[in-house]
């Protein structure tokens, strides 16, 4: 195969320069051995592939045909060759991120753009989940390559990284007299209003968390009302169904009717996960794109 490809730049050569001699002396070539390739060639085309004419060699019509075919081969072989050395280097490829649709509010939303940016060649693609469990799933069945997410699952096959850190906030009814308050609301507040949150069987990790903070309050937490989605859970704080322990980044969704009250002594944490053993170029690439973003934590926490 290296020799055909050779055979081809051979000609190509010949072509561009119109003679022998100078197609030789930019190949570094002897004359001699280019004439005789050329003559082997075309003893196997069964035909000649330039004519001399007054000014050098030309193609023949059979030349002229072989030439761009031979432009064609060399021009994709060449892009092949990019293509992986690009690859290699995790350039280029198709790259699928699962996110929860909350973490978008937050750094994930400029993350995102800065892996654009930097990463012009990768086909990005994106999935938004309301699911933790899925979210890891996905990860694991290899229809995502990474997953931002809150609460990954606990599983030897996948790795996490802590990524950042954000204060848990308390979104209140605007009238309610917790909203006026000026310093961080404290934990026991959870018993002061019903609460508005997830269902368990579409986010257990997360209906849990809220639930162990109460426990760690002291106070018997009151559901008021569930929601599938942030946006879901802020209307119903709105309509006065109760409070939703959200990431403070949730801020930036700006509901009329709500007020936000930071929920003292309180974080979340986004994970970075991916498949325990990937050492891809492009989740690496991908991966130090990330963790370079300021503010971002560096603890590796799996």
């Amino acid at each position: 195969m290296d020799m055909e490809l050779r055979l081809l730049t051979y000609m190509v050569a010949i072509e561009e320069e119109g003679s022998l001699s100078g197609a030789a002396r930019r190949l570094h070539l002897t004359q001699p051995t280019l004439s005789r390739q050329l003559r082997d060639l075309e003893r196997e085309v069964g035909s000649p592939l330039f004519a001399r004419t007054g000014r050098g060699l030309s193609p023949t019509p059979a030349g002229q045909a072989f030439l761009r075919r031979a432009r064609t081969v060399l021009a994709e072989t060449q892009a092949a060759i990019d293509d992986a050395r690009l690859a290699g280097q995790g350039l280029t490829g198709r790259f699928t991120v699962t996110f929860a649709g909350s973490g978008i509010n937050g750094p994930l939303g400029a993350a995102l753009g800065r892996l654009r940016r930097q990463l012009p060649r990768v086909d990005l693609r994106l999935e938004e989940s309301f699911n933790d469990t899925e979210m890891s799933d996905a990860v694991l069945g290899g229809r995502c390559d990474l997953a931002v997410q809150r609460l990954p699952a606990h599983d030897p096959r996948l790795a996490t990284q802590v990524w950042w850190h954000e204060p848990l906030t308390l979104f209140l009814p605007a009238g309610h007299p917790l909203a006026y308050g000026g310093e961080p609301a404290p934990l026991t507040a959870l018993g002061q209003i019903p609460l508005v949150v997830w269902p368990r069987d579409v986010s257990p990790r997360s209906y849990d968390e809220i639930i162990a903070l109460c426990h760690q309050a002291g106070v018997v937490p009151r559901i008021g009302a569930e929601g599938r989605s942030s946006q879901t859970l802020l209307a119903l704080v709105a309509a006065g169904f109760g409070a939703a322990v959200l990431a403070d980044s949730h801020r930036a969704l700006r509901r009329v009717g709500v007020t936000p009250r930071p929920l003292a002594g309180t974080t979340t944490t986004l994970h970075l996960v991916w498949r325990a053993g990937d050492t891809g170029p492009l989740l690496h690439r991908v991966l130090q794109t990330l963790t370079s973003l300021p503010g971002t934590a560096q603890q590796a926490s799996g």
